[in-house]
């Protein structure tokens, strides 16, 4: 009895933000080791049919990093990031493309769909989705002078199709969404996963834009930031704190933030249910930036 009566409580705890969420559209960037380990697979596949069920309206744009990195060795082809972004040349592109809008785009709308969902499989191409141009990566050299790296296909986004997007969730689907766009031409561009996801967020007004992580959030002196707001993060990235792959990270956040989205979050998709946490209970999970 004493169990029973303990799960009820934890279904009264997550009430009100049940209730706050109810109608309202999820932005979730799937990444990490949770697209690769088989149980966190499974519990975010729940997770998501979940939220459907409860009138919430999650919107999927997946990464896959790992996969690409594995079929790159393969072919003997190159891999090097620059803030974050993959250096990404005309082979590349077609394996980025390949692995992401083909194998990982379908393996995840089907096993959303095994457990009840109604997902659709899409990339940034699709309908005209995503379009972009070529983006130059901003860096310093020793001396601090900026300087604009050319990192091939990578691009960045210039246009939403937001009326596309809507008519998917009118009817009840789960977008699942590959990070490749294009651009006015019709050439395909890789997009950072995490960018793509906080310019959807931001077309669409979303509620939430969440980011699943393999880190608990972000570290500022080796403590997880609970909470941090637009200032401190440009003061961390220019004081080093904030480097690496978690740049374009915060940067999506803060767009998104910029054009309307209420709250951004950087969690950790190691622990399984993550996104529930973070979304129902008082103490949360990870980082909050807003």
């Amino acid at each position: 009895m004493e169990e029973n009566i303990s799960k009820i409580k934890n279904i009264l705890e997550a009430l009100p933000y049940i209730t706050e969420f109810a109608n309202k559209t999820l932005v979730i960037k799937y990444g990490g080791a949770a697209m690769i380990k088989e149980d966190l697979k499974e519990s975010f596949a729940r997770d998501i049919v979940l939220l459907k069920y409860l009138g919430i309206h999650p919107i999927i744009v997946h990464g896959g990093g790992p996969e690409i990195n594995q079929i790159l060795d393969i072919l003997k082809l190159p891999v090097k990031f620059i803030r974050g972004h993959r250096v990404t040349d005309e082979k590349t592109m077609e394996v980025v493309e390949m692995v992401l809008s083909g194998k990982l785009n379908k393996q995840i709308v089907s096993l959303i769909n095994s457990k009840g969902g109604n997902a659709v499989g899409i990339s940034g191409r699709d309908g005209k989705l995503a379009v972009g141009e070529i983006q130059k990566i901003e860096t310093k050299d020793e001396s601090g002078k900026i300087e604009l790296v050319d990192v091939g296909f990578v691009g960045k986004i210039t246009k939403i199709n937001k009326s596309f997007l809507q008519s998917l969730l009118d009817a009840n689907i789960i977008p699942v969404i590959s990070p490749v766009a294009e651009d006015i031409n019709g050439q395909a561009l890789n997009i950072n996963a995490d960018t793509i996801a906080g310019a959807i967020a931001g077309a669409l007004g979303a509620e939430k834009l969440i980011l699943l992580t393999d880190t608990q959030g972000i570290h500022i002196s080796g403590q997880l930031a609970i909470s941090l707001n637009e200032m401190q993060v440009q003061e961390y990235i220019q004081s080093g704190d904030i480097s690496g792959g978690m740049i374009p990270k915060v940067e999506c956040c803060l767009d998104a933030i910029q054009n309307g989205v209420k709250k951004t979050h950087i969690i950790d998709g190691r622990i399984p249910h993550s996104l529930l946490i973070e979304l129902f209970t008082t103490t949360g999970i990870g980082t909050l930036i807003g």
